[in-house]
């Protein structure tokens, strides 16, 4: 089955409304929020990627979750199985050091060998005073659909890697024959960066959590996946623009360069962890990267309008279950 059967068939057997959400709200209607996210050597990284890479993106995946629930994080344990020749200090320096900048405590976990590493962090946050915790639940017909920021980039980055490009000391290196002309392999070390160093939208989602009402999630799985379990949380439908869609600069030029389609790429690629959220009319985020990408509607329809004609969004995105490789 799919990730999102399984899922419906779980929230059969437990209390479904700890499902459905970025994060899950104890007890109900908080104080806190807790999530919990693997990074897996040969499905989410290379396996040869810097331990010091490795701590900071775990780090950040979880966050962007946090992020989705308006939460402020708190403390952080950590299960990590590691497979031979492991560096563990240097993960952990990456992951301490990371930790302080988002005021993360790390309290505790577990450790293991393994034959491929594997690298599990559970959060705790907390609801800010004068805030709520955002629900994917939250959306109604009328409100404006955004997105916190560029979609479709880290999936570039992610093709690039299992190409051979590497960040190694600070530097992305490209093999020479992977990306021609100058311009465009600056466009191709920023989505490497993206992949390998997502940043949590901690801030906006606390903004959000202050307004009177709007739902939200982040975009992990591909817009196109996680719009449809937001509308399918709401009981709503949704019409997105496909020109409105906000892209990296160059991201077509990349996209064709790579033998990717940019609008599949953008609607399923998957990991870009910005905030997929609605507002009302009304209130319009200060985000200087939040773009309006169209509107929730009563139908439960979910419609791309792309050069004057409106389809059903495509069915792309990651699930855990039925997928191989990377996102």
């Amino acid at each position: 089955m799919s990730e999102d059967e399984l899922l419906r068939w779980l929230r059969t057997k437990i209390d479904p409304c700890l499902l459905g959400d970025d994060a899950a709200v104890l007890p109900a209607g908080g104080p806190v929020a807790v999530t919990v996210d693997s990074q897996i050597a040969g499905v989410h990284f290379v396996p040869d990627l810097d331990p010091a890479l490795l701590a900071p993106r775990l780090l950040a995946v979880n966050l962007s979750d946090l992020a989705a629930m308006g939460a402020e994080p708190a403390y952080a344990f950590l299960a990590l199985s590691t497979a031979p020749g492991f560096d563990h200090r240097r993960f952990f320096r990456a992951l301490i050091e990371a930790c302080r900048h988002f005021n993360v405590l790390l309290a505790g976990g577990d450790l293991a060998r393994s034959p491929a590493t594997v690298a599990t962090l559970t959060l705790i946050g907390r609801r800010p005073e004068a805030g709520r915790f955002l629900r994917r639940a939250d959306a109604a017909p009328g409100h404006v659909l955004w997105l916190g920021g560029t979609i479709g980039e880290s999936a570039a980055g992610q093709r690039l890697i299992a190409r051979g490009a590497r960040l190694r000391k600070g530097r992305v290196e490209l093999p020479d024959d992977l990306v021609a002309g100058t311009l465009l392999q600056g466009a191709a070390r920023r989505a490497v960066r993206r992949h390998l160093s997502p940043s949590p939208q901690l801030a906006l989602g606390q903004w959000l959590g202050r307004q009177e009402a709007g739902a939200a999630m982040d975009v992990s799985d591909g817009l196109a996946k996680d719009l449809r379990r937001l509308c399918q949380e709401s009981g709503v439908g949704a019409e997105i623009l496909a020109d409105e869609l906000p892209l990296p600069d160059r991201f077509s030029d990349l996209c064709r360069e790579i033998g990717a389609d940019p609008l599949s790429l953008a609607l399923g690629g998957g990991e870009d962890y910005v905030l997929l959220f609605t507002l009302p009319e009304r209130i319009v985020p200060a985000e200087p990267g939040a773009r309006k990408i169209g509107r929730i509607t009563r139908s439960k329809r979910i419609v791309l309008r792309q050069d004057g004609e409106r389809r059903d969004l495509p069915d792309l995105g990651w699930d855990h279950l039925r997928s191989s490789g990377a996102p």
